[in-house]
């Protein structure tokens, strides 16, 4: 292998409690913290190699040339990991996706996590799990949270010093199953840094954030505890509070599709009629549906049974973004 090369794998992540809006949205300092879930088997694999020969910083990305604005976000996160390395080469960086890209199931998240490792690690950094979220968030915010292993916070912070995520139980801790039904596997018109920009022009948007240490203490509680009503309860209140701000915002952004609304109350009467099962909907119109690993099976039937689901991903807890070399 080149010597400034190497290849990371980094796990999507759902969040339980979202994040929606900056305090800094140039290093993606959130209003608010989060709670997420990494996703194992739905992952992104990067590779970079700093290149002394090459004129100009390159990503592929599913094997074509990624958009400017993808590289322009490549490029700043291995401007910064050049200047932390001393190091002047450009670099190649080459990602692929196993799961739809730009459809709410946050492909950047794992991209981006990915990108950190491999890019800190051709450049000969060894950095702790800490400055690695940091460094991750910088392009983009929830990639902070694939970092960490397992079920994942992430401290709002109010610096780039202080803003990051940690495990706050291992993947093991609970075997929840994350059943995302595919609505549509195009890429979502406005992507999640326009939104973002857009939240504070809601008028929910100042009691959603108020209220997030409220939502965040219950929903880690529901973790540490293994509360799959008290789970259920809370993160279905904090996606519709997220979706409200998006639908309230100047201008509007509506994410969902008619299927959408059409998982979500299938969801409720599942539940209502005694399934142990939740829905949460990043920005996009994917559902992702969790119950406990024992009904995923009836769950994934009953979703691929659903008119225009056209198809279900499942996923267990997933580990940390950790180098290919880890586990070859």
């Amino acid at each position: 292998m080149h010597p400034w090369a190497a290849t990371a794998i980094s796990c999507a992540n759902i969040a339980l409690i979202k994040y929606w809006g900056n305090r800094d949205p140039e290093l993606h300092i959130p209003s608010s913290g989060s709670i997420s879930i990494n996703l194992d088997g739905l992952y992104s694999r990067t590779g970079v190699t700093f290149d002394p020969a090459a004129l100009a910083d390159q990503l592929i990305l599913n094997g074509e040339n990624a958009p400017a604005t993808a590289l322009e976000r490549a490029s700043a996160l291995l401007e910064r990991v050049r200047e932390m390395a001393g190091l002047r080469f450009h670099a190649r960086v080459e990602s692929e996706n196993n799961f739809p890209t730009g459809t709410g199931i946050a492909s950047s998240a794992s991209g981006f996590a990915a990108l950190a490792l491999a890019a800190s690690r051709a450049a000969g950094l060894e950095l702790d799990e800490a400055s690695l979220s940091r460094l991750a968030r910088s392009a983009s915010g929830s990639a902070c949270r694939s970092v960490p292993g397992g079920f994942v916070e992430w401290q709002a912070g109010e610096s780039d010093q202080n803003s990051y995520a940690f495990s706050i139980a291992p993947a093991g801790h609970w075997d929840l199953v994350d059943c995302v039904a595919v609505i549509s596997q195009t890429h979502k018109s406005i992507p999640s840094q326009a939104g973002h920009r857009l939240a504070d022009t809601s008028p929910l948007q100042a009691a959603r954030v108020a209220d997030t240490p409220r939502r965040l203490a219950i929903c880690r509680r529901a973790i540490l505890e293994r509360d799959f009503e008290a789970l259920a309860q809370i993160v279905e209140l904090d996606s519709n509070l997220m979706h409200a701000v998006m639908m309230t915002s100047s201008p509007a952004l509506f994410y969902w599709l008619p299927a959408t609304l059409q998982v979500i109350l299938s969801v409720m009467a599942w539940r209502k009629g005694g399934v142990p099962v939740c829905y949460t909907i990043d920005a996009g119109p994917n559902v992702h549906v969790l119950c406990q690993a024992g009904y995923a099976p009836e769950i994934t039937e009953r979703l691929n049974q659903t008119e225009r689901v056209m198809r279900v991903l499942t996923a267990h807890p997933g580990g940390p973004t950790h180098l290919l070399a880890e586990v070859d």
